[in-house]
């Protein structure tokens, strides 16, 4: 059975803590794409995602994830963990020498629920494009979902997939572009303003959804089912997940300034104390 959305924003909470425990501890990290995307994971392994029992690389007779923006690798591990694929206790490892929860993550030291090393932006849809094309050789109808930043696609390796997804009719892949408008740097619009990205899309003939309310459990779940649903049609599905990096944590939101910064131990006891729920399992 399906979490409800009670539960679901429960863990949503603890998946926060996680995230900010985790770069607290080793002083590195990335907390604040990690927090915007906190909903949209939860929502995507809890709720959307066809899996099945245990974890291997062939990922056949399952949905598969790929995530592209491996610098926010703290939500990744910790809704991996949370989802089952290995214990929680091993989150207290992460970036430590020889953990298998690396700054960004990487496939050597076999890591359940990671398919690809990300570390290097702009190259996680071409290997998940590929994924797609061997699930339509195995008539294996699954979706591949994938997750980018908005940032990432000022690498030009995402337009030549982008255009190949398109002309070769990949319609059973769902590629999510987390759409907070900010990079290490400053704004997206500050570093290279690329524009309207759903215009781009479309114009790269993809099906295009907007999830306005990005950081809202409900409105992503309907706005992915509403993606599934374009899925098999002939064209890939884009979706813009609309999102404020920091979320949940005020001192961080509306500001790039949290993108690769850990707080102190002020800081994360005043980020922790706006994220507890007594309701909710907060146990690291």
């Amino acid at each position: 059975m399906k979490p409800n959305t009670q539960q679901l924003n429960d863990l949503t909470i603890q998946v926060r803590r996680d995230i900010l425990r985790m770069v607290h501890a080793v002083n590195s990290g990335h907390p604040g794409g990690s927090l915007g995307c906190t909903e949209f994971l939860v929502a995507l392994y809890q709720n959307l995602m066809d899996r099945k029992e245990g974890f291997d690389m062939d990922g056949i007779g399952e949905d598969l994830f790929f995530l592209s923006n491996g610098h926010i690798s703290p939500v990744f591990y910790s809704v991996l963990a949370r989802s089952g694929y290995f214990p929680v206790k091993e989150l207290a490892t992460f970036r430590l020498i020889n953990t298998r929860l690396q700054g960004h993550p990487t496939t050597h030291d076999n890591l359940p629920g990671v398919r690809i090393a990300s570390g290097s932006l702009g190259q996680g849809l071409s290997v998940a494009i590929g994924a797609a094309q061997a699930k339509k050789l195995n008539n294996d109808n699954h979706i591949v979902y994938t997750l980018h930043g908005d940032g990432e696609l000022q690498e030009g390796q995402n337009w030549e997939a982008i255009m190949y997804a398109s002309a070769k009719k990949v319609d059973n892949i769902i590629a999510t572009v987390d759409l907070n408008g900010k990079q290490i740097d400053g704004t997206t619009d500050e570093v290279l303003a690329m524009g309207s990205i759903r215009a781009k899309f479309e114009a790269f003939d993809w099906e295009v959804i907007e999830i306005t309310k990005g950081n809202d459990i409900e409105a992503i779940i309907g706005g992915m089912n509403e993606a599934k649903a374009r899925t098999g049609k002939g064209k890939p599905v884009c979706v813009l997940l609309h999102t404020e990096m920091g979320n949940g944590v005020d001192y961080m939101m509306y500001s790039h300034a949290w993108h690769g910064k850990a707080p102190n131990d002020a800081q994360l006891a005043n980020a922790l104390e706006q994220n507890y729920n007594t309701g909710g399992n907060t146990d690291y």
